[in-house]
């Protein structure tokens, strides 16, 4: 589901259940990681251990060694040197995206239930102009929970931005427009793209100033998962 999001040069491995990529998850954690989760609940130690097996996944398939996968500044996982990406995890399903520096200079992967987003969230998430969208995609194709995709859509522009500034980005300071696919065939889940206006000054990225960032989304599974990419170019 994930890698559909995403360019071919990212590497995406996803565990659905106790399974990642079809296989059932090692439960290992490295002696680092197990001291973060030694007194977690079992629900936050069993979506711990599953995404980091999609990232050590991951890794593998890019050819660099597995290893540790520890929160970072403001709780960002720090990958090896050389690779960036971003993790997921929600009821059920847990993904890790990975991709060489060289590639992309950044990505952002979310995923949450297809359900409608606790009653008070939308109007902490959305700005006006956004609610209004929100409105008008709800009349056009009321199957969506389009509240619970703009709220992952701003967590994956959130993921995106932080390893390129190390600054906060609050759900106010990006304009998310979620456009659908038109034309979509008969049977293929509900998708689109994703353009995100940058309401503060953006990152500096291949000598030039960001301000915009763009992305992808679906559902399907029962699930939302939205994806953005920031190119070096």
């Amino acid at each position: 589901m994930i890698e559909d999001l995403l360019p071919q040069s990212v590497v995406a491995v996803e565990a659905y259940g106790g399974e990642v990529d079809g296989v059932p998850a090692e439960a290992a954690l490295y002696p680092e990681e197990e001291a973060l989760v030694a007194r977690a609940v079992a629900k936050r130690r069993r979506e711990f251990t599953l995404v980091r097996s999609c990232a050590r996944r991951a890794m593998e398939k890019l050819g660099v060694p597995p290893q540790p996968v520890l929160p970072g500044e403001r709780g960002a996982p720090t990958w090896p040197q050389g690779l960036t990406g971003s993790m997921t995890h929600c009821e059920g399903y847990c993904a890790a995206a990975l991709v060489r520096a060289a590639d992309l200079a950044s990505l952002g992967i979310d995923a949450e239930p297809h359900d409608r987003l606790p009653e008070g969230v939308l109007s902490a998430v959305a700005l006006p102009a956004e609610a209004e969208r929100l409105d008008r995609l709800a009349a056009e194709r009321p199957q969506v929970h389009w509240d619970r995709l703009l709220f992952s859509a701003k967590e994956s522009v959130y993921k995106a931005w932080f390893p390129l500034t190390r600054l906060w980005l609050d759900f106010s300071e990006a304009d998310i427009e979620i456009t659908p696919a038109p034309g979509a065939a008969p049977g293929l889940p509900p998708h689109g793209t994703l353009h995100a206006r940058l309401l503060v000054p953006g990152p500096v990225v291949g000598g030039r100033r960001v301000d915009r960032f763009e992305g992808r989304w679906t559902v399907r599974q029962g699930l939302v998962a939205t994806a953005i990419t920031v190119p070096h170019g």
